[in-house]
């Protein structure tokens, strides 16, 4: 897709039905992914369903497993599809891109542990996928409270095209985001973990693990109080980029973690008699500059407010020396964003606070000019995938509780220039 369209010709394929999502934002039930040939989706009922990506025929359908079971990351790997639940046994399942049989099949929670409780957010969660060369990378966490105490068991996999796992990184923090890639050569691969809750021993928002061993290259904290670290990582040649949720800025570092720049998303801002910030969430780099994604505001005191931060929801362009290009409105919150290049695509869900449906939309972005597609929708935006040739979008229903309306449908939105 040119960076250059803005794109409005789309197709729209149902996925079912399901429970409307509500004002407040949920947590991740759904995923979307691009093959060379197929549209893919993991569905809020643990389904998959693959799509031609020029008819938009059904390829294949493959059943879930049971009814506690959501699909929440998909990614294309080694001629087929790897998705990740949130469910019980927190799966990690291969499908063959030309039938949909399962190849292999992986339960996380054989590893960090049963659910404390049959709930949504005490489920095994597999919280991303990321592809290297012939391997497949896998974050996946539990979660655990006890009163006022919260903690994780998590694991990051190096899983072989076969399903063998060639390593295990292990800690009892929150891994929300996983980047790869290949370095000069296959022996320089890394692969970049960002944690977005430490409540125990392990306490380093990012760490850098070698892609062929699982050693541990370097880490780093932005060493600010409390549990939360690290929204995203995303890499570059030498170094990566970070959303810091410890301080609300955003970093680009260097070799072994040294700081290059850094600058304030949604810092700390008083407005009237209170002190608001919002969490960067997102991000993602190329040679041609970063773009960092906001999300909610918050006060520092409680969790309600009556104003909003003025740089919430908020996609910020910056050059690879760390001078802000550009900014945009994403309309609300986006629980995931997707890439490809210098092309970012930002499912943007409900506005909980306004709770306005004008928002609601995929919108597409360049790392150097800023937004260059949208998609609108009736019902929320909440999962997405753009590679060279097109987008596709996840919607999804809502219903927000202060009016008791049905917008929108379970369905895909596919385009392309």
């Amino acid at each position: 897709m040119s960076s250059s369209d803005v794109t409005t010709d789309t197709t729209t394929v149902p996925l079912g039905d399901i429970e409307p999502a509500r004002s407040r934002h949920a947590g991740r039930r759904s995923a979307v992914a691009l093959t060379e040939d197929l549209l893919v989706a993991g569905t809020a009922v643990g389904d998959v369903r693959a799509y031609d990506r020029t008819t938009l025929d059904e390829r294949w359908f493959a059943e879930g497993t049971n009814d506690e079971t959501s699909v929440v990351a998909a990614v294309g790997f080694a001629g087929g599809v790897a998705v990740g639940e949130r469910g019980p046994d927190g799966g990690v399942r291969l499908y063959d891109v030309a039938t949909g049989s399962v190849r292999w099949r992986y339960d996380t929670a054989d590893d960090v542990g049963a659910p404390q409780k049959r709930s949504r957010f005490f489920l095994p969660f597999v919280a991303d996928l990321a592809v290297c060369g012939e391997r497949l990378y896998v974050a996946a966490r539990r979660y655990e409270r006890d009163g006022d105490d919260r903690s994780f068991r998590s694991v990051v996999y190096a899983f072989e095209e076969t399903g063998d796992i060639a390593w295990t990184y292990e800690t009892d923090a929150s891994p929300i985001s996983l980047d790869a890639d290949d370095g000069a050569d296959r022996r320089d691969g890394r692969v970049a973990v960002a944690y977005n809750r430490c409540p125990g021993d392990h306490q380093h928002g990012v760490v850098v693990l070698d892609a062929e061993t699982g050693a541990v290259q370097w880490q780093w904290d932005p060493g600010t109080a409390g549990q939360r670290r690290v929204g995203d990582v995303s890499l570059l040649e030498t170094g990566v980029a970070v959303a810091s949720h410890g301080d609300y800025r955003g970093y680009r570092l260097g070799a072994g973690g040294a700081e290059r720049w850094s600058v304030d998303l949604a810092t700390l801002t008083k407005i009237d008699d209170e002190t608001l910030y919002a969490y960067p969430n997102h991000v993602h780099a190329t040679p041609e500059g970063c773009v960092f994604v906001t999300g909610n505001t918050y006060p520092e005191e409680g969790r309600e407010t009556a104003s909003l931060h003025p740089d919430e929801h908020t996609a910020f362009g910056y050059s690879p020396e760390g001078e802000r290009v550009w900014s945009a409105s994403v309309g609300g919150f986006a629980g995931e964003i997707a890439a490809s290049g210098d092309l970012i695509a930002v499912p943007c869900a409900q506005q909980f606070r306004t709770r306005d449906p004008a928002t609601h939309a995929l919108r597409v972005f360049d790392v150097r000019k800023g937004r260059c597609a949208e998609r609108d929708a009736e019902g929320i935006v909440t999962a997405a995938a753009v590679d060279e040739r097109a987008f596709v979008a996840v919607e999804e229903p809502v219903v927000y509780h202060d009016e008791g309306q049905r917008r929108g449908a379970y369905r895909l939105h596919a385009g392309g220039p």
